[in-house]
């Protein structure tokens, strides 16, 4: 009896000894993740659409692709190419996750015309987010469906890099086609360049003749906005079919000079704004004035304004221009009320370090007319006197203090009251200025020899990663090019072709069929480091 006890009594213990063994491993099993199997890579497959794609004499409004698997739409409204371009955009649908999607045609559309429907990179599966890359749905509305093709590359008219993606397009030339159309209408044709390659094709063209166009737009509209966009097209019109490939360069127009309204800066100041580019710009004053009144115009440097300075202050309430610009005539009123004289302000370039070729320019808000040497002086870091001479730079608005330079040296240049006046008869307040000479060792250099080039003149620039112009000149024969203390880093060497002999780029002009002009880059990348010197050949052909 005592043994069937004590029996019983193992039982029981044992109960609960295996359930907390088992409850161990359940535990210890949700620690793991049972396998699901291979990963699912494969994007979705069509199943059927309605209408088939590729359908002729399309009636509908509606389109719907179902899929083997559910789907989901990402940056549609990016993403999706329609061409041509409907006046009120589709509605696509699934707006969260479906096995259908359906296109609904909200516009009327042209009779016999292909459309085609390019979904670029907006479809993929639900689960891994597999890409249904370029789908394309196509149909026309007449009895066959267009097949023909135009091939080509964009690349950026200054710049290495083309931005990508960017818009190409066709404008059909027939009885009611003319230029402007590209500022105003959408056009016949629209696709996007592929990738980095920044190449295109426009497919399922009709034949015809076209005016081909690339667009870098800041908004998608398909219209060419000069302000934000950059633009670049083919010179003559395009016979379609066609065997040729077309190279578009974009770059962004100079706008149209167009004047903006005076306005009353301070009590010997008026600015007169402007957009784009001027040739002559001309400001007439038409109030008389007193004998003793003067004034002086002058360009602001970092702006498109002219400034027009007087002295002494008016008493009139107003005054009234004439401005000028090529054919443009306006008259314009300015209008008086209290406010404070400019006072004179310096602005110091090139300062603190600085390399043995640097001159200390001092910019001046207001016109500088004297220097007064004698309230100049400059001293080294043992504070011995070095000699200098001092100019007024018009072009500039600056004063520049001109000196020998050592190595490593300290230079302190200071100005003492008066040392600098402006038309205004301002004088500048006592200011010291510190000048650093950093080791020529700091630095690299750079020979540029060109070959196998008759083009000139040329405008050599030498650029930073950011294509800021660092070193420049301007040559108008062959010669060795020295570009000397530069600071260490990856750069750029661009030849500008210089045609209307400026000094600076100029880019195109769409509606003159006007092209950039030439630019070309030597074919790598060049790093200079500190104590180098450089010596490269630029074979042009």
């Amino acid at each position: 009896m005592q043994q069937q006890h004590h029996s019983k009594t193992y039982r029981l213990l044992y109960i609960p000894i295996v359930f907390l063994f088992l409850l161990s491993f359940t535990d210890c099993a949700k620690k793991g993740r049972p396998s699901g199997g291979l990963r699912d890579t494969i994007a979705p497959v069509i199943l059927r659409s309605v209408p088939e794609n590729f359908t002729t004499n399309f009636k509908n409004n509606e389109i719907r692709i179902t899929f083997d698997e559910f789907i989901k739409l990402k940056d549609v409204s990016k993403e999706l190419i329609i061409s041509p371009p409907l006046k009120y955009p589709p509605e696509i649908t699934p707006l969260s996750v479906s096995k259908v999607l359906k296109i609904k045609i909200l516009d009327t559309l042209k009779d016999n015309t292909t459309y085609s429907f390019n979904f670029g990179n907006s479809i993929l599966d639900n689960n891994e987010g597999n890409l249904f890359p370029n789908y394309k749905f196509v149909f026309s509305t007449g009895s066959y469906i267009d097949s023909l093709v135009l091939k080509g590359t964009t690349i950026d008219a200054l710049l290495p890099e083309t931005e990508a993606p960017t818009t190409v397009v066709l404008y059909q030339v027939d009885k009611n086609y003319k230029d402007s159309l590209v500022f105003l209408e959408k056009p016949t044709y629209i696709t996007t360049t592929i990738d980095q390659s920044n190449s295109f094709e426009l497919s399922n063209l009709k034949q015809g003749t076209y005016q081909l166009i690339a667009l870098k737009e800041q908004t998608r509209n398909y219209t060419f906005q000069p302000k934000t966009d950059k633009i670049g097209f083919y010179k003559d019109l395009i016979s379609i079919p066609t065997d040729s490939t077309y190279e578009l360069k974009l770059f962004k127009e100079v706008p149209d000079f167009k004047p903006t309204r005076p306005k009353l800066e301070s009590s010997n100041r008026i600015s007169f704004g402007y957009q784009g580019k001027t040739d002559n710009y001309q400001i007439t004053l038409l109030t008389p004035m007193p004998e003793d009144f003067q004034y002086r115009i002058i360009k602001q440097p970092d702006r498109d304004t002219l400034n027009f300075w007087f002295k002494p202050k008016i008493t009139k309430d107003s005054l009234v221009f004439i401005t000028k610009n090529k054919l443009q005539i306006d008259t314009t009123t300015v209008r008086f009320r209290e406010l404070y004289s400019d006072s004179l302000r310096l602005t110091a370039i090139n300062n603190r370090l600085i390399s043995l070729e640097d001159t200390l320019k001092l910019k001046a808000n207001t016109p500088l007319t004297t220097i007064n040497l004698e309230k100049i002086s400059v001293v080294n870091k043992d504070t011995l006197a070095i000699d200098f001479t001092a100019q007024i730079n018009l072009k500039e608005n600056a004063a520049q203090i001109i000196f020998d330079k050592q190595e490593e040296q300290l230079y302190s240049v200071t100005l003492r009251d008066g040392a600098l006046a402006d038309y205004l008869g301002n004088t500048s307040d006592s200011i010291v200025f510190k000048q650093q000479v950093k080791p020529t060792a700091d630095f690299a250099s750079l020979q540029l020899t060109l070959d196998n080039t008759d083009e000139f003149p040329l405008l050599i620039e030498l650029v930073n990663e950011k294509f800021k112009v660092v070193k420049q000149t301007y040559l108008e024969s062959n010669s060795p090019v020295v570009f000397e203390y530069i600071n260490p880093g990856n750069y750029f060497i661009r030849l500008i072709m210089d045609e209307n002999k400026n000094k600076t780029w100029d880019p195109g002009n769409f509606l003159d069929k006007l092209a950039p002009e030439k630019v070309v880059y030597y074919p790598s990348v060049i790093e200079l480091r500190a104590n180098w010197s450089w010596s490269e050949t630029f074979r042009l052909k």
